[in-house]
């Protein structure tokens, strides 16, 4: 079976050392669904195990050893795809995550906030590209390219599935708040791994 994690570290424009990771869309237990991440020298990196228990309207992100460092949660009620991060398994949001609607832009996917007062956002990230296809760019809010989500080409050039792609991290972002975009740009726009509703 050829190795889905890399090899060596996939060159980007104006970046000094990366982080590259592999992904892939299966979990590390049976019956599960959920992520498994490897870094470039092939060691587990974070993992998703979703049990999808009914009413279960969470995801956690874990590291390697299975502690909890993020937890993702569907905003209830809300008009656009809404998602809210928690750092752990705590109970106050870090940041949201809403799908953008507005079909005059179609670059854009999403954006990330903050809330500093209840009635002001202050918009952190913005995703634009396509997840269907793994090319998507995670942009600051000064414009910088921090993150990127693209295909994964093994040896010799073959492309390997949807399911494996290579998420590439400057270390301007924390490499965590970087998978927790995959999964949430994975719950907006894979439907056959969406939340309960």
């Amino acid at each position: 079976m050829a190795k889905v994690y890399p090899e060596t570290i996939i060159p980007v424009v104006n970046a000094k050392n990366p982080f590259v990771f592999t992904v892939w869309k299966k979990s590390l237990l049976f019956g599960c669904d959920g992520f498994t991440v490897y870094n470039s020298n092939g060691n587990l990196a974070f993992r998703v195990d979703n049990y999808f228990v009914k009413g279960n309207r969470e995801i956690v992100l874990m590291d390697a050893s299975g502690r909890s460092l993020h937890t993702i949660r569907r905003k209830m009620l809300s008009l656009a795809d809404n998602f809210l991060v928690y750092d752990g398994e705590g109970v106050n949001p870090r940041f949201s995550v809403t799908k953008h609607v507005n079909v005059l832009n179609t670059k854009s996917l999403a954006y990330v906030s903050t809330s500093k007062n209840r009635n002001k956002r202050n918009v952190i990230y913005e995703i634009q590209g396509s997840y269907a296809h793994k090319s998507c760019m995670v942009y600051d809010d000064k414009r910088r390219c921090v993150a990127e989500i693209r295909r994964k080409e093994a040896k010799g050039g073959v492309a390997l599935g949807g399911d494996v792609f290579a998420l590439v991290v400057q270390p301007s972002i924390d490499p965590t708040i970087a998978m927790v975009l995959v999964i949430v740009l994975d719950q907006m726009f894979d439907s056959s791994r969406r939340f309960p509703r």
